[in-house]
């Protein structure tokens, strides 16, 4: 498959700009551009979906240009139903930092990144309006998709005119950089055809763009975090673990679409895997390398082995083979219970704590071989419960039956 074909394959193309895209894709070398507004100090998987696109065109020869934009973070990309609240000055420098070293990472430093703040901050207003504004009819402004479905809520004039400062990053790289493809979200294309509006205008020049399929889950919501599901690309606010939970639980109907957009496995291995997945689906094939691929490109391989051996040990209750550490990623999410280190029995810590209803159900548990701590059965109501017994000195992991589990830490 040429580049373009294989961007097809994978359902990577939504809209398209430019006659001769394919040829210069396929045939030449060139510098394209993918930008981001810093308004949280981490990308997330929506984010990762495009960058991973722009990782696949850079491996192909092109050359990327990363645009944060610290101008545009100020101002806020009209969302489809309300205004965004503006943020900082100081927080967009905050979140740009933080996106910064996520890109190099995942580009393994072979990114060129730019901040549209830098030729944007000395450009007086009246300077925009007579250079930028006087070629874009607010006709036109009015036709775009994101703006028209405000007008009837209302739109300020901020968020109006959000299309022609990014439309003017795209005339500024155009110039300086010589990029001639801008690829985003199909969610930017009003914003990718302003540019190449004012290039065509201005430069009396051809410059081209793409589109890509917002990725959605199966609920048909997007990756952000406007819809309360982001999947952070900080290791710090989404675990690896927690994404390989995620990763592999995803519906069957969704992870081959996932495959060919999230990783780099030929098309020969995801239809291999895809027969798998239709042959034994309980094995989970083609989830398990959806998330070696993505976590390991993410955060390294031995983020993915650490992932797959917390889930390992949950799964069989082995926790004793867990270090303090990951038993408090594996358990972030679970019921905390608090007691003194005063040998309190193992009955009161299950009645006082509402683990079990009644003393009497506690006895049931315990007899039936269904209490376990730190992995152990347990049957003895009498057994005290102190530090002495705890993970690291610090946490017991408690579990009722085959999946309530508790965390016991010591007052």
């Amino acid at each position: 498959m040429t580049l373009y074909e294989e961007l097809e394959w994978r359902g990577l193309i939504k809209d398209v700009a430019g006659e001769d895209i394919k040829d210069k894709l396929n045939n030449e070398k060139i510098s394209f551009y993918w930008g981001t507004d810093p308004t949280a100090d981490s990308l997330h998987l929506g984010h990762y979906s495009s960058l991973i696109t722009a990782k696949r065109l850079a491996k192909a020869g092109h050359h990327p240009i990363l645009l944060v934009g610290g101008a545009t973070g100020l101002i806020g990309d009209p969302r489809p139903t309300a205004e965004r609240e503006l943020i900082a000055k100081e927080t967009v420098e905050k979140n740009i930092e933080g996106i910064k070293a996520q890109v190099l990472r995942i580009f393994d430093g072979n990114a060129e990144i730019v901040n549209n703040y830098d030729w944007m901050k000395d450009f007086s207003f009246l300077d925009f309006l007579r250079d930028i504004g006087k070629y874009i009819n607010v006709s036109y402004m009015l036709g775009k998709d994101i703006i028209s479905r405000r007008l009837e809520s209302g739109i300020t004039f901020a968020e109006f005119s959000y299309t022609l400062i990014q439309g003017y990053d795209f005339l500024h790289l155009f110039r300086s950089k010589n990029c001639v493809l801008q690829a985003e979200g199909a969610d930017q294309w009003g914003n990718i055809t302003t540019g190449l509006e004012l290039i065509r205008k201005i430069e009396g020049k051809e410059a081209y763009g793409f589109t890509m399929p917002l990725v959605l889950d199966k609920y048909g919501n997007k990756f952000g975090k406007s819809a309360g599901n982001a999947l952070w690309l900080d290791i710090n606010k989404t675990s690896s673990y927690e994404l390989y939970q995620y990763l592999i639980n995803v519906d069957d109907s969704m992870v081959v679409s996932y495959l060919k957009i999230f990783t780099f496995l030929s098309r020969e291995e995801i239809e291999e895997l895809e027969a798998r997945n239709a042959a034994n689906p309980e094995l989970r094939e083609a989830h398990k390398a959806l998330a070696r691929e993505i976590i390991t490109d993410l955060h390294g391989e031995a983020e993915y082995e650490k992932a797959v051996n917390i889930s390992n040990a949950l799964f069989s209750g082995n926790v004793k083979a867990l270090s303090l550490a990951d038993i408090k990623v594996g358990f972030r999410d679970v019921p905390t219970v608090e007691i003194e280190d005063n040998g309190t029995t193992l009955i009161d810590v299950l009645v006082n704590n509402k683990i079990c209803s009644s003393r009497r159900e506690a006895r049931e548990f315990l007899n039936a071989g269904s209490i376990t701590l730190n992995g152990d059965k347990v049957t003895d109501e009498n057994l005290a419960i102190t530090r002495d017994l705890a993970i690291e000195g610090e946490v017991i992991v408690l579990r009722r039956g085959k999946k309530k589990n508790y965390i016991v830490k010591f007052a």
